[in-house]
């Protein structure tokens, strides 16, 4: 896995974040936010909070985001709640970065089924883009992280981008969607094997046939096979 987050200096983020506040539209956003739950029960606010903190930060900073310890206290005085109770969320959820990251956050899955699609050769390709775990690039586009499944295993090997799925890869695929980001575009998102939509089985369909026009009960026949 990736090695641990390289947090700045304490005094450095404080200097640049410890007046954090929510922008006005983040402020209208927060108030919606805390209206979809009952009074007094503010603390159901913070994982949503932590993600608007986070993408304000991204917007700052041109990036996917982070949540610098003061950010975090901002949160906390925000629901009432103590600061432990908020950093508990904040290291628990890999959705939340506690230190920098770059502009695109490539998080692969090397969990078993990706391995066995070729995983590897996702990581290759980020490698030879000058990517390396737990980094990032010079030019501040990139981050790569390992992390564990995160539920693509039909479409596997897959990365996470941001807000992204990019699945079905290999390295050329995955080559080419770092090629594109870096150069400002935007792949299409989700999988990139050709002809295939979502987790529909590649190629022509093999169980389940009579359910492509029509809601079949199966049911009869199992009971005549058993």
């Amino acid at each position: 896995m990736a090695d641990a987050p390289n947090i700045p200096d304490e005094a450095e983020v404080r200097a640049r974040w410890g007046n954090f506040a929510w922008t006005p539209a983040n402020a209208e956003k927060a108030r919606e936010i805390v209206a979809r739950y009952p009074e007094g029960r503010q603390q159901s606010c913070t994982i949503p909070f932590l993600d608007l903190a986070q993408r304000q930060v991204g917007a700052e900073t041109h990036t996917q985001g982070w949540l610098p310890v003061p950010v975090i206290e901002f949160i906390a005085r925000e629901l009432g709640m103590a600061y432990m109770r908020v950093y508990e969320v904040a290291t628990f959820y890999t959705m939340f970065n506690l230190a920098p990251v770059g502009r695109y956050h490539v998080q692969v899955c090397g969990t078993t089924p990706c391995m066995l699609r070729g995983s590897d050769d996702v990581f290759a390709a980020c490698k030879n883009r000058g990517l390396m775990k737990g980094k990032t690039t010079p030019d501040g586009l990139f981050t790569l992280t390992e992390v564990e499944c995160m539920g693509n295993c039909a479409s596997a090997p897959m990365v996470q981008i941001n807000d992204d799925n990019y699945e079905d890869l290999d390295y050329d695929r995955m080559t080419a969607i770092l090629e594109a980001l870096g150069k400002g575009e935007t792949p299409k998102p989700g999988t990139q094997e050709p002809g295939r939509h979502t987790v529909e089985p590649a190629g022509a369909l093999s169980n389940l046939t009579a359910m492509v026009h029509e809601n079949h009960d199966y049911r009869p026949e199992w009971g005549n096979a058993s």
